[in-house]
């Protein structure tokens, strides 16, 4: 139907001919001429209708926003007075010879902008995906696509599927269920990842696996999690953790070369999980923002405020300050504005203290907390932190896992209110992870990473005698504060496997309920293996520089985890539940 894409017409097709299918972007009648933006995936071109050719000034007077058309003309340059620089064919314009109305339609439901709020963009999702950012997006994660298969197909990696109705298993979220109509009252899971089946491909010889998967967990959603997403799935056989980050990090610079044309720098740095967290309050540390947390517990140990000096004598808590440059000009109104949002992370309040004179040390600081500090613990406070004039300090005191959780936060909300992110890219490998997190409340372990994540030590025994301060072989790719990847090398031996299991609670009899396929088939000579999984989702987010990975997915969910488009979730027959043999409990 057509001989050429709208966004290749140029002035090297000058006098040539041209068919046209596509889009009203616009269409204006200016003094008896109609000029009509016509777009398609490849971009706008501007269609001049004179009247003289009345067959076709007849059909353009009637075409509006989103009618679907075909039109057929000569390309002929524009005037360099009117050439457009913001358009890649903004020196050309094709002039109609015949306009063919393909498809009316109706008045729009949105203005086809990025004012269009968030429900009528995903309730029209169609209509929506044809603005160019959206193409944009879909096409560069396509890119992103080719490019990883390209690069693990390159490395002997071997595309293969795993299922999507499998069993229940815990890995950190909730299940979706799919109930089976053969087994009544049994049901399916789908899968919140490959994890065991990449294993068991391992323990069959495959070597080296990876797959573009489809995962589902049933948690609450945010800008950078749905219901439904897509990670890159890859594992190794007789691999350390050396081999598989080694992999990773060259797919991901191609990755980036290849669809972005950047070039990410290597061996990309590497930090433990206790440095990035006592630096940065974050297991995934923006690098691009030059602010660390530090430690002054040794300054205000032996002072009178209780606030700070109960927890700089805690072994299990900490006192650390966030100097911000530049921050004494803050509002007392600003600075209320962070302790809320600190507040929202657990913290009970926001001590601070400008500093306005340097050099007159104690007398030079303004702060709530000034009061109950001697003259020697300021000094020591402001050495610590290598404070200046013009600047400010916050402070957090209490559990160490609270005060990293909103001296966090807080960094990167006064790196971005303060200009300091710089430019680029940062990627950032995060190592040893704790094997275990420990809840008090339920006085019981979790796995940080998941149950089949190797502990450091070989040795059951030695795990099982100190698993509060025992080390993973789990490891985490960070780039510009979002973790894209995260891996482990895996558990291969039964006895260790078994051990972990019983350190999270999950008894021998449990353990083959739920993973006894697993278990057995770590006895038939498992070889070594580990590997790593990418959020495909996330990772095209950060390269088309959104902020949500809802712009990188043709028909996404909602933050409530439902389809404006579809309507779905929702109801279904009598005659499918009783089928099923279920029962709906509606809620009173």
């Amino acid at each position: 139907m057509r001989s050429h894409l709208c966004g290749s017409i140029n002035e090297r097709l000058e006098g040539q001919t041209a068919t046209l299918c596509g889009w009203v972007a616009r269409a204006r009648d200016l003094g008896g001429l109609i000029f009509i933006g016509l777009r398609d995936h490849s971009g706008l071109i501007q269609v001049v209708v004179e009247p003289d050719n009345e067959p076709a000034f007849a059909v353009a007077e009637k075409l509006r926003q989103e009618f679907c058309v075909r039109i057929r003309g000569q390309v002929r340059l524009r005037p360099e007075s009117q050439w457009n620089p913001d358009m890649a064919t903004g020196k050309v314009e094709l002039l109609a010879e015949t306009v063919e109305l393909l498809n009316a339609s109706a008045p729009l439901p949105l203005l086809m902008t990025d004012e269009d709020g968030e429900e009528v963009r995903l309730r029209y999702r169609y209509l929506d995906l044809r603005r160019e950012r959206m193409q944009n997006n879909l096409r560069l994660r396509a890119r992103l696509n080719s490019a990883i298969r390209g690069y693990l197909e390159g490395h002997d990696f071997v595309d293969t599927e795993t299922p999507i109705l499998t069993k229940a298993t815990p890995e950190g979220a909730r299940d979706y269920l799919v109930p089976s109509r053969v087994h009544p009252g049994s049901f399916f899971a789908l899968p919140q990842s490959p994890q065991i089946f990449k294993q068991l491909l391992m323990m069959a010889g495959l070597d080296r696996y990876y797959q573009i998967a489809r995962c589902f967990r049933d948690e609450d959603l945010r800008a950078d999690r749905q219901p439904e997403f897509t990670q890159l799935d890859l594992e190794m056989s007789f691999a350390q953790e050396s081999d598989v980050q080694s992999i990773a990090e060259g797919m991901i610079r191609q990755v980036f070369r290849y669809v972005i044309g950047v070039e990410l720098h290597g061996p990309f740095p590497r930090m433990t999980y206790a440095e990035a967290i006592t630096r940065y309050g974050s297991d995934k540390p923006d690098l691009r923002i030059p602010l660390e947390l530090v430690t002054i517990c040794d300054a205000v140990r032996q002072v009178d405020f209780k606030v700070f000096a109960e927890p700089a004598n805690d072994p299990a808590c900490r006192v650390a300050a966030l100097r911000v440059p530049g921050g004494a000009s803050l509002s007392r109104k600003q600075i209320d504005g962070y302790t809320e949002l600190v507040a929202k992370y657990g913290a009970r309040g926001l001590a601070w203290m400008k500093v306005n004179d340097r050099s007159a040390g104690a007398d030079g600081v303004q702060s709530p907390v000034a009061k109950f500090l001697d003259a020697a613990s300021i000094e020591a406070i402001l050495e610590a932190t290598a404070a200046d004039s013009g600047d400010i300090l916050f402070f957090g005191a209490g559990p160490k896992p609270v005060v990293a959780a909103f001296l966090g936060a807080l960094r990167l909300s006064v790196g971005r209110d303060f200009d300091l992110v710089e430019d680029g890219w940062r990627p950032l490998w995060v190592v040893d992870f704790p094997m275990f997190e420990y809840d008090p409340e339920e006085q019981r372990y979790y796995a940080l990473h998941h149950p089949f994540t190797a502990p450091a030590v070989a040795d059951a025994e030695a795990l099982r005698a100190d698993p509060a301060n025992a080390l993973s072989r789990g490891y985490d790719l960070v780039l510009n504060g979002a973790e894209i990847g995260g891996g482990s090398i895996r558990i291969h031996d039964p006895k260790l496997q078994q051990t972990v299991f019983d350190l999270l609670g999950i008894d021998e009899a449990e353990a083959h309920a739920r993973f006894g396929f697993l278990l057995e088939a770590l006895r038939y000579g498992c070889p070594p293996h580990g590997g790593i999984a990418f959020g495909i989702d996330r990772i095209a987010a950060l390269m088309a520089g959104e902020d949500s990975i809802r712009e990188v997915i043709a028909f996404p969910k909602t933050t409530t985890a439902s389809c404006p488009l579809t309507s779905a979730p929702a109801a279904v027959d009598q005659a499918q539940l009783d089928e099923l043999r279920l029962a709906v409990q509606r809620s009173k």
